[in-house]
């Protein structure tokens, strides 16, 4: 039985790979400040005597080591949730993607811990060839659009993960996320899925930003946590970076449509222009499609749940509620 350490377990990723972790048996150490995540996504692992939680920020090192040096592999997933966090609190957003990864790295090179780092699609900023590789180049706007602060955060922590790699041989494996969906996830932090079902199954406006041609990929929580799991003990994932999502694209629009088809909703879809919900600074992506060859080729990963199937899972969880 192998000892795991997920930062940010609380949240919705990480509560679903936790569940995930601990039905294969494995001891899950949490550490979350419950700044986004939630203690009821947790709550039902109280009772597991393999299940521990800490609440802390992973910017208190001397805690944050107390952990390290019990566990045999981290998943590193504690981070600025959502565009909203984002533009609403840039600079809280920016140092603890920072200082919170520098800790973790310095940790698990002390004690020679391998770690899955999730970074994001962010990264790719405003790059239009698509579909997005992992080696392509970064395309950000002005410093004054506080929208790249994030992304260049994660992608400062890319920089330096693979430098602890290639310079201290810290087995590390960097993992780009494109719009995971699922159940349990909020869409108080700008997630436009619960959103739009939240919004659809009361009957409400389904407000659409911009004109809703942008377009956007969106993987099943489990395909996600499946394949985190199969890459942090792929011995030749290290030092790699992949993308990890569905590379099925649909548009804003026909997601509010699709939606409201499965609910049988009479919601109406309004448009909303981004200055009226970010400021005047906000820039958007129209298209954020990855290329999935890099992952295939050393998981095999194929994503496995269709996106309506998806949907239905989430509306489900939340008419049960």
């Amino acid at each position: 039985m192998s000892k795991v350490l997920i930062t940010g377990g609380a949240g919705f990723i990480g509560n679903h790979l936790t569940e995930k972790l601990l039905n294969k048996g494995e001891e899950v150490f949490v550490i979350d400040n419950l700044s986004t995540g939630t203690i009821e996504n947790i709550a039902r692992f109280k009772k597991n005597k393999n299940f521990h939680f800490v609440k802390d920020t992973i910017l208190n090192k001397k805690k944050l080591e107390s952990l390290v040096k019990k566990c045999d592999k981290i998943f590193h997933l504690a981070a600025a949730v959502g565009v909203k966090t984002i533009m609403d609190k840039p600079l809280e957003s920016f140092m603890n993607n920072m200082k919170g990864t520098e800790n973790i790295l310095e940790l698990a090179h002390k004690y020679k811990t391998p770690v899955l780092f999730t970074s994001t699609s962010e990264v790719y900023g405003k790059n239009d060839k698509l579909p997005f590789k992992e080696e392509d180049d970064r395309v950000y706007g002005s410093v004054y659009s506080d929208r790249w602060g994030y992304a260049l955060s994660k992608g400062s922590d890319e920089f330096v993960a693979l430098a602890y790699f290639k310079e201290k041989k810290l087995p590390i494996t960097i993992v780009r996320l494109f719009n995971v969906i699922g159940p349990r996830q909020t869409g108080v932090y700008g997630m436009v899925v619960p959103k739009f079902i939240k919004q659809a199954l009361s009957g409400k406006d389904i407000p659409v930003h911009g004109n809703g041609k942008q377009t956007r990929c969106f993987g099943d929580v489990d395909d996600i946590t499946d394949a985190l799991i199969k890459l942090i003990d792929s011995k030749k994932s290290r030092g790699k970076i992949f993308n990890l999502g569905s590379d099925k694209e649909i548009s804003i629009n026909d997601l509010a449509k699709k939606i409201k088809e499965i609910i049988g909703s009479k919601s109406k879809t309004v448009f909303v222009s981004y200055a009226k919900v970010y400021g005047d600074n906000f820039e958007d992506m129209k298209r954020r499609k990855p290329s999935l060859s890099q992952i295939k080729k050393e998981i095999g990963y194929k994503p496995k749940v269709k996106l309506e199937e998806s949907l239905k899972r989430i509306i489900q969880h939340e008419t049960q509620k």
